[in-house]
């Protein structure tokens, strides 16, 4: 509820940062025990790598206060000498990124060119690419929601869409009807990740060595988010999902008829039922075999081709104490209790 978080604004200075303090009337007595946050606005990576190794930040300058995998590669051994003590931890990441495709119309309503699809990405190959080969490959829900996320050998049937295997996807696409591939773009925004451009790149790539050309349609993020985030796209998008902590935020919203969120277009009767089971199951247990029931449907459909989530290296200073990363984006539940010991 707004109003009663442990900080409130204290000043913005547009396009530099902002400036929190403590709230008086917070109802959790005698906390936050930190007077003042500043948070830094700096659009430039480099900028902000520096800034992290000269001691600026306490935190890492990623979600969810983290440094992703290739930056850590590559400052780590510095950060030892300028930063000793400095706080490292590593744990698999939540955010998913998918494929979406219209599967509404052809080619994409054909599930044997779904699972070609799928068997065209090098979900691993990718992992090796962006993020120093660290990660997980997803089911439906991601693996790091470890107590929902279906383990992959469990899918059953639908666990052979996951893997790498080029010819079988030309081998499917030929029997669906186009043994030369076909022509298809794919919606996208930077959200200013380089790991992002270079894992649509390789996307991109992928397909076009099983026959499906595709070309980038590159959008700014606003045209994006009114577009292609809401399903309105030629034939596929790519991008990212909020880092959601519970399994219905990733299944309800991507797969239930006349959703927002479902950006593929699904329609699937026999799927709705599943979703609305889980959302009416109240015993875990229960709600648990359902969720792990609709994630091995979703293997075998693929309406979404999922891909794999780089692991977080959360980092936080010495002197932070009382502090450790979470999943999620609550940034001020993570530093309600924390102090700085200098």
């Amino acid at each position: 509820m707004v109003g009663t978080g442990p900080w409130m604004l204290d000043s913005y200075r547009p396009n530099v940062g902002l400036t929190l303090v403590r709230n008086p009337s917070y109802f959790m007595a005698g906390l936050p025990n930190i007077d003042r946050v500043e948070l830094v606005v700096d659009e430039d990576n480099a900028s902000r790598m520096a800034a992290f190794l000269s001691g600026k930040y306490h935190i890492g300058w990623e979600f969810p206060g983290t440094i992703n995998r290739t930056d850590w590669v590559q400052i780590k051994d510095t950060l030892q000498q300028k930063r000793p003590g400095l706080r490292v931890a590593e744990f698999p990441g939540n955010v998913m990124t998918h494929i979406s495709m219209r599967t509404d119309r052809p080619p994409f309503n054909d599930v044997r060119v779904r699972r070609a699809m799928s068997l065209a990405i090098d979900r691993q190959g990718i992992l090796d690419a962006v993020a120093e080969g660290f990660g997980a490959p997803n089911p439906p829900v991601p693996a790091a929601l470890k107590e929902w996320s279906i383990p992959m050998a469990q899918l059953g049937e639908g666990a052979r869409w996951y893997r790498y295997d080029p010819a079988e996807a030309k081998r499917l696409l030929a029997q669906a009807g186009y043994p030369n591939g076909f022509p298809g773009s794919v919606c996208f925004t930077t959200y200013g990740s380089t790991i992002l451009v270079d894992a649509a790149q390789l996307i991109i790539k992928h397909l076009k060595d099983v026959g499906i050309e595709t070309r980038l349609d590159q959008k700014e993020y606003g045209a994006y988010a009114s577009t292609c985030l809401l399903g309105k796209f030629e034939s596929m998008a790519y991008g990212p999902q909020a880092p959601f902590l519970d399994p219905d935020n990733f299944l309800y919203g991507q797969y239930y008829p006349g959703e927002p969120r479902n950006q593929s277009h699904v329609n699937d009767p026999a799927l709705t039922d599943l979703l609305l089971r889980q959302r009416r199951t109240y015993d875990n247990v229960q709600r648990r075999q359902i969720i792990y029931d609709l994630q091995r449907y979703l293997a075998n459909q693929q309406y979404y081709v999922q891909l794999g989530s780089p692991s977080y290296t959360a980092v936080w200073d010495a002197a932070l104490k009382n502090y450790g990363p979470n999943l999620g984006f609550d940034y001020g539940g993570r530093l309600i209790a924390a102090w700085l010991d200098r």
